[in-house]
């Protein structure tokens, strides 16, 4: 017997819109406002299969690409891409049409949420379609097969996916003589020495930020903590990691090492601010490389994010999976194997995109060698995937992350006590996690 996903964790999902794309979930601020693509009509002889996604603007025309060069590469499926909104909104549309019997053969699924769908039994066992095709799981990046299994059953794969790293304008560090830093207290150092204050008022910071628990959840992790224990039954960090993360950004953040945006629109302000040299270095996703590229009038370098005890990244982005609930199972599965496989499929798009490669072919594949010697930013994300954790596999996690996000607010926005905040919020958490 499935079971069904509770109503409460939709009501939570749907108040999560405003997190960043790549991150621990929700709207993606590389999604621009985009039209549901119309449905064409099916030719003759052929099985259609429904793909429901969550990119617009710019990557979405080159998934649309992508399914375009699918569709032309043989006569027997024609796959219908359909954008569905943010990740939250594709993620509500999808338990709406599982429960009227609606839902598409294949999704885009953020991958915080695998696992949620995954519990409730709607996503197709992958593994018996991966033994046909010679495919297994060491094929792909170990990195970022963290929300792929679940019950031993292999039901999703990566597609556009990605990590926080740290963003830096050289040229304003070689100034100052200063180098790129490896650990929090070089960071600090670095921030604070970049620093313009004229008047009493700050007109160049160090370090910024998008308004998004990714980035609090990577620092957790470099102190040795993480965000549930490994039972996933209560909150895992103690012993002073989430206060000594929070310290140091609210002591930065007095000086002016650090400049913690608005939460509207966070992530295009820092992106802007980096940009135009107000701010020297940022936290932001490997996604936003191909933009800053074009924007940058200096020399721009990525680095790994610093590292206290250890270095350490989440990973975020989408997963693609295979509803249960298919009736055109090889069909999908062959265009699912095919944007796996195929250099025209995902590794074309990953190319285009700055998405993260994911199987070893694509890294090992002469046209991702030649893209990592033209722009070397790109391949530091993926030497930094070592490091990777998987902080937020629950499926209460859009609840918790709620939780974790007001913490954030009342820390950063409102100056609340650190560890007052955190020990509310993990009563909380624990609070949702023994429902």
């Amino acid at each position: 017997m499935k079971k069904t996903i509770p109503a409460i964790t939709l009501a939570a999902m749907m108040m999560t819109g405003m997190l960043t794309a790549c991150s621990g979930g929700g709207a993606s601020q590389e999604q621009a406002a985009s039209p549901q693509s119309s449905t064409p009509a099916t030719p003759a002889g052929k099985s259609k299969v429904q793909f429901w996604h969550s990119l617009g603007g710019k990557n979405g025309e080159n998934l649309d690409a992508m399914i375009k060069r699918y569709n032309e590469s043989q006569d027997k499926v024609e796959v219908v891409g359909t954008f569905q909104g943010s990740y939250d909104e594709t993620v509500t549309k999808l338990q709406q049409g599982v429960a009227a019997g609606s839902a598409p053969d294949v999704t885009m699924l953020e991958r915080a949420y695998v696992q949620m769908f995954a519990d409730s039994d709607v996503l197709e066992d992958l593994t018996p379609y991966m033994k046909k095709s010679n495919l297994n799981k060491d094929d792909f990046t170990q990195g970022l097969m963290g929300h792929s299994v679940f019950d031993n059953k292999l039901v999703s794969l990566p597609l556009n996916r990605s990590t926080p790293v740290l963003h830096i304008n050289k040229t304003m560090l070689d100034e100052k003589g200063l180098a790129i830093p490896k650990t929090w207290e070089d960071m600090k150092k670095v921030a604070e020495a970049l620093v313009v204050k004229e008047n009493g008022e700050f007109k160049r910071y160090g370090l910024s930020m998008p308004y998004d628990s990714w980035y609090q959840l990577a620092m957790i992790t470099q102190a040795k903590g993480k965000f549930l224990n490994d039972q996933g039954t209560s909150i895992g960090f103690g012993g002073g990691e989430g206060a000594k993360a929070f310290k140091l950004l609210k002591d930065m953040q007095a000086t002016g090492g650090l400049y913690y945006p608005p939460m509207q629109d966070s992530g295009n302000i820092v992106n802007q601010m980096f940009t135009s040299g107000k701010v020297g270095m940022i936290f932001q996703s490997t996604g936003t490389i191909g933009g800053i590229s074009n924007s940058a009038k200096f020399e721009y370098v990525t680095a790994f994010l610093p590292m206290d005890q250890v270095y350490a990244t989440p990973t975020g982005g989408a997963n693609i999976a295979m509803l249960a609930g298919s009736k055109n199972k090889q069909a999908a599965w062959d265009f699912v194997n095919w944007v796996m496989t195929n250099p025209n499929g995902a590794q074309q798009f990953v190319i285009d995109t700055g998405y993260l490669p994911f199987t070893k072919k694509m890294v090992e594949s002469e046209q991702i060698k030649q893209l990592w010697a033209k722009e070397p930013n790109r391949k530091v994300a993926y030497d930094q995937l070592q490091y990777a954790v998987d902080t937020n596999k629950s499926v209460t996690w859009p609840q918790l992350n709620q939780e974790f996000n007001k913490a954030i607010q009342a820390i950063m926005y409102d100056n609340k006590n650190i560890e007052a905040t955190l020990d509310n919020f993990k009563k909380e958490a624990e609070r949702i996690l023994k429902k």
